[in-house]
C-alpha cells in the first residue's frame, strides 16, 4: 500500500505542477477505471508475499476433518479397461498405450465432445481407472477440498468426499493428480492433507495431516506433489523435519518407513521418481535444498542412500527423470536451466553427484511439465527464459542436452500447457486451449493438425488417457474428447 500511495503521491505533484485545478484533479481521482485489470502471475494474485497462501485467516482457529464431507448420486458396475491410475500414467512415463488409431492426422478430423463438467479454479489433472474418474477439486462455496468420481462413458458424477478447508486463491487452488488402486484412491490436497477412499464406494479410509502431523512446510503457490503408486504403498514426500520421504499402506494408512531428512529440506511441487540407479531400485526426491535418493526395498527400505544440495533452484515442478541406469535429469524454470545427476557405488556407498549443468538459454529446461524420454531421445517444452526457443516443443538426443535435434518453431509456443505421446503422435495443449497434434519423429517437427477444444484459460493440467478417450482442462471445466478413428468406435 506505502508503495501505492508514494506512486498516487507523485502524479498529483505532477498534475499541481502543470497548474491542473483542484476541481479537475478530483474529477480524475474519483474516475473509473474503463479498462479491469487482472494480475496472473504467480505469487502475486495470492497477494501472499509475508504470509504463506496456506495460512489459515488470522486469529482463526481451524478444525480440519478429513473425509468428513460425503454424497452419493449413483453407482457403476466395474468395468474392463486401461487406466490411467496416476501422475503420468501407468508407468509414469506420459507414454499412453491405445489399441486403437487416433484421431488427429488431419485438421478436419472429427474429435468428438462426449461430455464435460464444471469445476472449482484450478490445474488438478484426472486419473481414471475401471471405468471411473477421479479428480481433487476445490469448492469455492463450500470452501473444502472434494475428491469427485465421474463415469468414464458419460461423465455421470458417481459421489464426492472430503473436507471443509480454508484456502485462499493463490493462482488457482487445486493441482494434483490422485493415486489409484484396486482398493484405495488417494489424493494430496493444496495444503498437503492425505485422504483414501474406497476407489468404487468413496468409503473413508484414512487421512493426513502433512502440515500439522509432519510439520510439512506448503510451498508457494500450495502443493503440487502427486502421491506415487508402489504396490499397495503409496510413497509421498513430506519434506519435514523427521521425514523426507514416507511409505503408507494404501488400504489402512499404517506407515511402513520414514526416510530421514537430515538436512531440513522442504516440499517443492515436484513428485517422486521411482528408478533403479546403481544398480538399486530407489525413489528420487527433487525437494526445496537438495535431490536425494531414498532405498525402495529390502531390509533397509526407507533409508537415505545419497543426497546432495548441488542442484537446489528455489522452485521445482517437474519430477526427475531418470536416462539410464546411471544419470538423472533434473529440470525447472525461473533461470534455473537444467543438470544431469549420476549415481554411482563406491563399495557399500552410492555417491551422486552433477555432472553436467547449463542455463536455460544453453540447452533443455521445462518449468512445470515433466520431459517424455522415447528411444534415446527426450520431449519438452521450453521454459518462457529459453531465448529464441520460448515455449517452443523441442526434441534433444538424451546425449547431447545442450543442442536441440528440433523445435516446433517462433509459430508454435505451447506457454505451460501439458503433452501427451499415443499411437505415435504428440497431443499438445496450448494456454488457452488449443490442442496441437504433431507426429512423433525425431528428425523434426511435424505437425498435423490443431483446434480449440477449450474456450477457457490456463490449460495447464496434466492430460489423461484411456481406450482412445483423452481428459483434458482449462481453469474451470474438464472434457471427454473421443480420440478413436470411426471405423474402432463401438
Amino acid at each position: 500500500m506505502s508503495r501505492i500511495r508514494a506512486e498516487i503521491a507523485a502524479v498529483v505533484a505532477v498534475v499541481v505542477t502543470a497548474g491542473v485545478g483542484v476541481a479537475a484533479l478530483a474529477v480524475w481521482l474519483r474516475a473509473t477505471p474503463r479498462v479491469a485489470v487482472e494480475i496472473r502471475v504467480p505469487g502475486l494474485d495470492g497477494r501472499a508475499e509475508k504470509q504463506s497462501a496456506a495460512a489459515p485467516v488470522a486469529g482463526a482457529e481451524e478444525r480440519i476433518v478429513i473425509g468428513e464431507l460425503f454424497e452419493r448420486f449413483g453407482d457403476l458396475e466395474t468395468r474392463a479397461g486401461s487406466a490411467w491410475p496416476m501422475f503420468r500414467g501407468p508407468r509414469g512415463d506420459n507414454i499412453a498405450d491405445s489399441p486403437v488409431p487416433l484421431l488427429g492426422d488431419r485438421p478436419d478430423d472429427p474429435l468428438i465432445e462426449r461430455w464435460s463438467v464444471e469445476l472449482g479454479e484450478g490445474y488438478a489433472g484426472p486419473a481414471i481407472f475401471a471405468g471411473r474418474v477421479y479428480l481433487l477439486d476445490y469448492d469455492e462455496a463450500r470452501r473444502a477440498d472434494l475428491l469427485r468420481c465421474w463415469t468414464l462413458e458419460d461423465g455421470r458424477e458417481l459421489w464426492r468426499r472430503g473436507y471443509r478447508v480454508h484456502l485462499k486463491r493463490n493462482h488457482g487452488m487445486s493441482r494434483t493428480i490422485p493415486a489409484v488402486a484396486e482398493r484405495f484412491v488417494v489424493t494430496i490436497g493444496p495444503r498437503a492433507h492425505v485422504m483414501a477412499t474406497d476407489p468404487f464406494t468413496g468409503e473413508y479410509l484414512w487421512g493426513l495431516d502433512l502440515e500439522r502431523d509432519y510439520g510439512t512446510q506448503v510451498p508457494p503457490w500450495y502443493a503440487g506433489q502427486c502421491p506415487l503408486l508402489d504396490g499397495d504403498s503409496v510413497i509421498l514426500a513430506p519434506a519435514g523435519p523427521d521425514a523426507l520421504l514416507m511409505a503408507v499402506d494404501g488400504r489402512t494408512g499404517e506407515v511402513r518407513w520414514r526416510a530421514p531428512n537430515p538436512r531440513g529440506w522442504r516440499m517443492s511441487h515436484a513428485s517422486v521418481l521411482a528408478a533403479t540407479l546403481a544398480g538399486r531400485r530407489q525413489f528420487v526426491y527433487a525437494a526445496a535444498g537438495g535431490v536425494a535418493g531414498v532405498a525402495a526395498d529390502g531390509p533397509d527400505a526407507g533409508s537415505l542412500l545419497w543426497e546432495t544440495a548441488e542442484w537446489a533452484p528455489s522452485v521445482v515442478a517437474p519430477t526427475p527423470v531418470a536416462l539410464d541406469g546411471e544419470r538423472v535429469l533434473l529440470t525447472a524454470g525461473y533461470a534455473a536451466g537444467g543438470a544431469v545427476l549420476r549415481v554411482e557405488r563406491d563399495g557399500d556407498r552410492f555417491v551422486a553427484r552433477i555432472v553436467e549443468r547449463y542455463g536455460p538459454t544453453e540447452g533443455l529446461s521445462s518449468e512445470q511439465h515433466t520431459p517424455i524420454l522415447r528411444d534415446g531421445y527426450l520431449f519438452a517444452i521450453l521454459t518462457k527464459d529459453a531465448g529464441p526457443g520460448r515455449n517452443q516443443f523441442a526434441a534433444y538426443r538424451v546425449d547431447d542436452l545442450r543442442q536441440p535435434v528440433w523445435t516446433s518453431g517462433r509459430a508454435a509456443r505451447f506457454g505451460l500447457g501439458p503433452y501427451l505421446l499415443a499411437d505415435g503422435k504428440f497431443y499438445l495443449l496450448t494456454d488457452d486451449g488449443t490442442l496441437v497434434v504433431a507426429r512423433a519423429r525425431q528428425e523434426a517437427y511435424e505437425e498435423l493438425s490443431r483446434r480449440r477444444v477449450l474456450t477457457g484459460r490456463e490449460a495447464w493440467a496434466p492430460l489423461a488417457f484411456s481406450d482412445g478417450r483423452m481428459l483434458l482442462r482449462d481453469s474451470r471445466r474438464m472434457i471427454c474428447l473421443d480420440l478413436r478413428a470411426p471405423e474402432s468406435t463401438p
